[in-house]
């Protein structure tokens, strides 16, 4: 079922219920993780609603939990902007070294939501209730407390925890929920059919020209503070020299006698890889004195800075890495997973608070512990400059996405992953690397067939269309994908979203209609609007489309299928009648220079995937493109009174192959007289769902069809005596 029938509020409905039912001490807790910070309020909000409907039994504590950028209410901090300046400023007026100095100097500038909060923080509670980050931050103002500490504090004794995937997935950000949340919790990761890439993408790491150069700064500057540092207070130093003797899990917080919340305000991003035992293991003792440390970084960087200066194409395992590394610069494998816990040990010493300004070496050190922690699941894969990249980099990147929930199997009991378009469901498993216990796939009710998807393998000239590498270029196909919109525009009388395979592809797509008059024929019925990889011009091109759906004529937005839109908006009611897909959006196509990408980081990716859990190629490629191509068109039907329709328009999709990889939402409503059309005939076709559409129709479902369910229906299903049911 697509996103916007309900899979939350059942999710909701059912774990909430079940607790109500069988109470435990402690009380089961659910922790529910979703893609965005919009997501987390509007799951909240459903569970505001459903507990009205439960009435005074369903109590306790509900809430969102996201970074300083989205629950700050300090305006000299949130004026930052980007999440790490935001954060970086937030440590400049909270830390527990500036707290004390502000309190032999009371000029120094100290953040009294934060003061508040410490000292009420034994009474800082939130009352039970159901708190999205709005109310957070309401609710801060409101007591004069801090919101985001507030909420960190109250993740231990809240019931439900909504947050994005970073917090449960990311091991530097992961570590306190995965603390805070006994083993008995339900984990649910909604929206989760890109969750391996999520995966991957936490264990990566890129490294560029202006990565080492700001590295290298950095580096001078930690330099400059422990030689003030030398001349102020070198007992400092040689503290931290005993404490990293004992361990990298003692050598971090020198500040944490202060107070529990301080222990928990000063201590930096958690370690990226390094499981506990190896966190008990005392610093290799070449990287004690945080001069020697420096020194070793510096050799790291300049390595780095030498492989980058290759003019061909380079892949390699983190083996082969580490003893190039340990060859050339005398860096072994424990001195480098030991590189991001003795920076953290060595910033929280020199009391560093500009730590935005020290993300260069953060990444580097990033990079030397993942490397160094894991010797399978990896590439390093250096790009070399071409027309496409102007500078070259070095990626260090993740093929095994089971690293980074495999975590979250071991912590949590229960844990649920739930899409619209998790499909095909059986190569998930495989991909994360568990055993599932329950496999389901349901089926939806609808109250009229308000989905209409149509293949089309064909132009009006009858000649086929595909972005099918030798015929990309193709005149005809370009001609024949401008037509089939010149068409569509001129019967639908709402939105349209059009969705490329690339950017490139569309750049190149939108000057042959410019050049063929296409696009003058489109806007004498809509307007244009194109997404750009520019933020905001999108967001103001979004805002404009709307307006334009609002006021009743419609118009046309053209996207990239995987980009940030399509992920994110919705295009439901008015705004998204129709949707074309106009090609098979593979990802990083290997064999067209109209597709963007690093093609290698895929490469590397497949032959892992292939040798290690034996998925061909072929069926993970496919795999890959129909879960982009339904979560695409799932964005154009968001409830069960709103309707559209969806064209497939590449001659491939007419294949079972391809087909049938599609969600079984999608292909309930995929008629075999609507498999192979051309554009004449899908025009036909729209013109009769559309008239269909218009008339009047029970939404709760007319004879046997039952869409909405009564409280009598309810009582019955939970006694047994239900008949079968038509969905």
């Amino acid at each position: 079922m697509p996103s916007g029938t309900g899979k939350t509020i059942a999710l909701l409905s059912l774990i909430t219920s079940y607790s109500l039912s069988k109470p435990s001490d402690p009380p089961l807790k659910l922790i529910y993780c979703t893609r965005t910070a919009h997501e987390v309020d509007k799951i909240l909000a459903e569970l505001r609603r459903l507990r009205r409907c439960l009435g005074p039994n369903a109590t306790g504590l509900a809430l969102g939990f996201s970074s300083r950028k989205n629950l700050c209410v300090n305006p000299s901090v949130v004026s930052g902007g980007k999440r790490d300046s935001v954060d970086a400023r937030c440590q400049k007026i909270t830390a527990s070294w500036v707290r004390e100095l502000a309190g032999e100097n009371p000029n120094v500038p100290i953040c009294r939501f934060f003061e508040n909060f410490e000292r009420a923080v034994s009474d800082a509670l939130l009352p039970p209730g159901v708190y999205t980050l709005q109310d957070l931050r309401a609710f801060g103002k409101e007591k004069g407390w801090c919101p985001y500490f507030l909420a960190r504090h109250m993740v231990q004794f809240a019931n439900v925890v909504v947050c994005s995937y970073q917090y449960l997935l990311d091991p530097k950000v992961a570590g306190f929920i995965l603390r805070e949340m006994q083993r008995e919790s339900v984990v649910v990761f909604d929206e989760a059919h890109n969750i391996d890439n999520v995966c991957i993408e936490a264990f990566s790491v890129s490294v560029r020209m202006q990565t080492l150069e700001g590295a290298t700064k950095n580096l001078n500057k930690l330099a400059q503070e422990m030689e003030r540092l030398k001349e102020t207070d070198a007992g400092r130093l040689r503290a931290e020299y005993n404490r990293l003797v004992e361990g990298l899990a003692k050598g971090g917080n020198p500040h944490s006698k202060c107070s529990s919340t301080n222990a928990v305000k000063d201590t930096w991003l958690s370690n990226p890889a390094l499981p506990d035992d190896i966190l008990k293991e005392a610093v290799p003792g070449n990287m004690r004195r945080a001069e020697h440390f420096l020194f070793v970084l510096h050799r790291l960087v300049q390595y780095l800075n030498g492989r980058l200066e290759t003019e061909n194409f380079e892949k390699e395992g983190p083996v082969t890495f580490v003893a190039s590394v340990n060859t050339q610069v005398g860096i072994n494998q424990k001195m480098l997973r030991s590189c991001y816990d003795r920076l953290q040990s060595l910033m929280l010493t020199l009391e560093i608070t500009d730590t935005d300004e020290f993300l260069h070496i953060q990444t580097i050190c990033n990079f030397a512990t993942l490397v160094g922690t894991y010797t399978r699941g990896f590439s390093i894969i250096i790009e070399t400059i071409d027309e496409r990249r102007p500078d070259p980099v070095l990626l260090l990147s993740c093929h095994d996405a089971a690293l980074a929930i495999k975590p979250v199997f071991e912590r949590f009991q229960s844990v649920v992953i739930t899409s619209g378009t998790l499909c095909p469901i059986d190569l998930y498993p495989r991909l994360l690397n568990f055993n599932p216990v329950v496999s389901r796939i349901f089926t939806m009710s609808l109250p009229r067939d308000c989905i209409c998807p149509m293949v089309l393998t064909r132009g009006s000239d009858q000649l086929p269309v595909s972005t099918k590498a030798d015929m990309i270029t193709g005149e005809s196909v370009e001609r024949n994908y401008g037509r089939l919109l010149v068409e569509m525009v001129s019967i639908v009388p709402d939105g349209i979203v059009c969705l490329f395979v690339s950017f490139s592809y569309m750049d190149r797509i939108i000057n042959s209609w410019n050049e063929k008059g296409i696009l003058k024929e489109i806007m004498h019925h809509k307007l244009i609007f194109v997404e750009t990889q520019d933020v905001v011009e999108t967001t103001l091109a979004l805002d404009n489309y709307r307006k334009a759906c609002d006021s009743g004529r419609g118009a046309v937005f053209l996207s990239v299928a995987g980009g940030k839109v399509v992920e994110s908006i919705d295009f439901d009611r008015h705004y998204g009648r129709l949707l074309i897909v106009f090609g098979v959006p593979y990802q990083n196509k290997l064999s067209s220079p109209y597709f963007l990408g690093c093609h290698n980081i895929l490469l590397a990716r497949l032959e892992y995937l292939r040798e290690t859990l034996l998925i061909k190629e072929g069926d993970f490629l496919t795999f890959d493109t129909l879960r982009q191509a339904a979560q695409c068109v799932g964005r154009v039907f968001r409830s069960k009174a709103d309707y559209g329709m969806m064209i497939f328009a590449d001659k491939r999709y007419s294949r079972h192959a391809k087909r049938s990889k599609l969600p079984q939402w999608i292909l309930s409503h995929l008629r075999d007289s609507h498999l192979n059309l051309n554009t004449d005939m899908a025009v036909h076709v729209a013109r009769e769902f559309l008239r269909k559409m218009a008339q009047p129709y029970d939404r709760s479902g007319g004879g046997d069809r039952k869409a909405l369910l009564s409280q009598d229906d309810l009582e019955n299903m939970a006694n047994g005596s239900v008949g079968e049911m038509l969905y």
